[in-house]
C-alpha cells in the first residue's frame, strides 16, 4: 500500500505546488503512459458561435482540482460507505496539453485525437478537458479501430447541426459527427433544453440517426432509473459532458449559459448509475470559460464531477489497476 502524504513528512496542502490533475504525476513522454486514467487538455475555443474562453478551461479545471487531492490517499463517502482513488490502488497521470494552433482547426484536432489516441494506446481511460464541444470530434475520431461506443451527452444543447455556412467542426456539430461514425451504435442526449442552437431538422435527424433526447424536465419526471433503463446495458459509453448541461446558477463560467439546468446530485447519480449498467471508456468535459465566473465555483464543480465519475469508474466498473 502506498503511504499517504501526511506519513511521508508533507502535509501538500492544495495551495501547494503544481497544478496537475488532482496533483497526480505529470507524464511528458507520451509513450511511456502507464495509468488506469490519463487526463489530456485540450485548451481549444475557435468553435464557438459566442463567448470564447473555453481555452482557459483546462488550467482552471486542473487548479480547481487540486482541492480533491486528497493527502490521507483516497475520499471517503459516508453515504456510500465507500474509499474513492484510495492510495496505490488507482493510478492516474496528467499528460498535459494537446498543442493548438491559433485559427487552425484540422491541426489542433488531429493534435487533440493523437492524444487520445496515445491513451488508448497505453489501456488507459483517456479523460480529456475542454475546450469548446468541438474538442470531442477528435476524441471520438481516435476510436476509430476500437471496439464500438454508445455516447452518452449531458448538454443544455443538441450539437447536431451538420453544416451551416460551411462549419462542419464547430461546437454545434459534434453529435453530428459522432453518429456519422459506423462504431458508434447511438446516441443518448441529456438534458436538452430552451432555444437550441439545432433547427427541428437537426431535431428529426438525431431521432432517424439512432438518438434518444430528453430535457431535463423529462428527465426528472422518469427519475434516474427509468433514464438508465433508457440506454443500452452491457455497452461501452463514451461520455461528453458540457458544462452547460447545469444550472448557471451553479456553473455561470461558460460561453452559453441556458437557465433551467441539472444539479450536481442529479447528474452524480446518473453516472454512477451509469458506471454499474457498462463501461464508460472514455469521457470529457468542456466549455467551461472561467473568466465569466469570477467565484471559480464552475472549475471547482467540473474538477469534482471528475474526480467522482474516476471515482466510480474505477469502484463500480471493471478497470484493472495498473498501480503498483
Amino acid at each position: 500500500m502506498t503511504k499517504n502524504q501526511y506519513e511521508q513528512g508533507r502535509l501538500d496542502l492544495p495551495f501547494v505546488g503544481i497544478s496537475t490533475f488532482g496533483k497526480n504525476p505529470y507524464v511528458s513522454d507520451w509513450d511511456a503512459i502507464d495509468a488506469d486514467f490519463a487526463i489530456l487538455g485540450a485548451p481549444y475555443d475557435f468553435g464557438t458561435q459566442w463567448r470564447p474562453g473555453a481555452r482557459f478551461g483546462p488550467r482552471s479545471i486542473r487548479e480547481a482540482s487540486t482541492l480533491f487531492s486528497f493527502g490521507h490517499g483516497g475520499a471517503y463517502d459516508h453515504e456510500d460507505d465507500v474509499t474513492y482513488l484510495p492510495a496505490g490502488e488507482v493510478k492516474i497521470v496528467d499528460i498535459g496539453d494537446a498543442d493548438i494552433v491559433h485559427t487552425d482547426t484540422m491541426t489542433s484536432h488531429a493534435n487533440i485525437e493523437y492524444g487520445v489516441r496515445k491513451i488508448l494506446a497505453a489501456g488507459a481511460i483517456p479523460i480529456t478537458l475542454g475546450g469548446d464541444h468541438s474538442i470531442n470530434i477528435p476524441c471520438i475520431n481516435a476510436f476509430e479501430g476500437q471496439e464500438p461506443i454508445h455516447i452518452v451527452q449531458i448538454d443544455a444543447h443538441l450539437d447536431f447541426v451538420d453544416e451551416r455556412h460551411g462549419v462542419r467542426f464547430g461546437h454545434g456539430n459534434p453529435m453530428r459527427r459522432a453518429a456519422d461514425k459506423p462504431y458508434v451504435t447511438g446516441l443518448s442526449q441529456i438534458g436538452i433544453r430552451n432555444v437550441s442552437s439545432t433547427a427541428k431538422e437537426g431535431y428529426d435527424d438525431a431521432r432517424a440517426m439512432g438518438s434518444d433526447i430528453l430535457s431535463v424536465r423529462q428527465f426528472r419526471k422518469l427519475g434516474v432509473e427509468q433514464v438508465l433503463e433508457r440506454i443500452p446495458e452491457g455497452a461501452r459509453y463514451y461520455v461528453t459532458i458540457d458544462i452547460d448541461g447545469f444550472d448557471p446558477s451553479i456553473a455561470a463560467g461558460t460561453g452559453t449559459p441556458s437557465h433551467g439546468g441539472f444539479l450536481y446530485y442529479e447528474i452524480l447519480e446518473f453516472l454512477d448509475g451509469l458506471t454499474k449498467r457498462g463501461n464508460i471508456v472514455g469521457l470529457d468535459l468542456v466549455e467551461v470559460a472561467p473568466d465569466y465566473d469570477h467565484t471559480g465555483t464552475t472549475a471547482i464543480l467540473a474538477a469534482q464531477v471528475l474526480m467522482n465519475v474516476i471515482g466510480r469508474i474505477s469502484h463500480n466498473g471493471s478497470t484493472t489497476s495498473k498501480a503498483e
